[in-house]
C-alpha cells in the first residue's frame, strides 16, 4: 500500500526498512486477491505461507478443506520442517463432541478430491483444544513455538555429548 499519509519506517527501526518498504510502497504481508468488481478479500499471511518443495501451500486453503469434514469442530494448519520437502503441512484438529478418532490417512482420504498433492498435511495431530490468543482465536503461534520445541528436542537427542 502506499498513501500521503501512511508512516515511511517503523520508529526506531529504521534499519529494518528495507524488508517493509519496497519503491515507497508498504508491504503489508497479507495475501489475497481483487474480485472483478473491485472488492478486495485478504484471505492469508505470507508469513504463514508453507514453501512445500516448491510450491506455495496457504494454511487457510487447507483448513478450510479440513473444516467441510465432518467429524471436525476446529482445526489450525501450521508449517513444519520436512526434510524431503523443506517444509510440509501438519494440521492440528479438534473433534467434534461423541464423534471418534481421525487418522491422517483418513483424512487424506477425505481431503484428496480438495487439495493438491503438494497441499495433503503430511501429519496430523487430534487435540482436545487448541491453544488460544488473550481474545480467544486459535493461535498459530503457540503451536509454532511448540513444534519448534519439540524439533529442538528431538535434535537434542541426536546430538553427540
Amino acid at each position: 500500500m502506499r498513501a500521503p499519509n501512511l508512516f515511511h519506517a517503523y520508529w526506531r527501526r529504521e534499519a529494518e526498512r528495507g524488508n517493509d518498504f519496497v519503491d515507497g510502497y508498504f508491504c503489508t504481508g497479507d495475501v489475497g486477491h481483487i474480485d472483478p468488481d473491485g472488492y478486495v478479500f485478504l484471505t492469508d499471511r505470507k508469513k504463514d505461507m508453507i514453501l512445500s518443495s516448491g510450491f506455495n501451500v496457504y494454511p487457510r486453503h487447507v483448513e478450510e478443506a479440513i473444516y467441510e469434514h465432518p467429524d471436525v469442530e476446529e482445526c489450525i494448519v501450521i508449517g513444519v520442517a520436512d526434510p524431503y520437502r523443506g517444509q510440509a503441512a501438519k494440521a492440528f484438529v479438534v473433534l467434534k463432541p461423541g464423534r471418534k478418532g481421525l487418522s491422517l490417512e483418513e483424512l487424506r482420504a477425505f481431503l484428496s478430491p480438495r487439495l493438491g498433492r503438494h497441499e495433503m498435511p503430511q501429519a496430523l495431530e487430534v487435540r482436545d483444544s487448541l491453544p488460544r490468543t488473550s481474545i480467544g482465536k486459535p493461535s498459530k503461534l503457540a503451536l509454532q513455538q511448540e513444534e519448534a520445541a519439540r524439533a529442538g528436542a528431538a535434535t537434542d537427542r541426536h546430538r553427540p555429548d
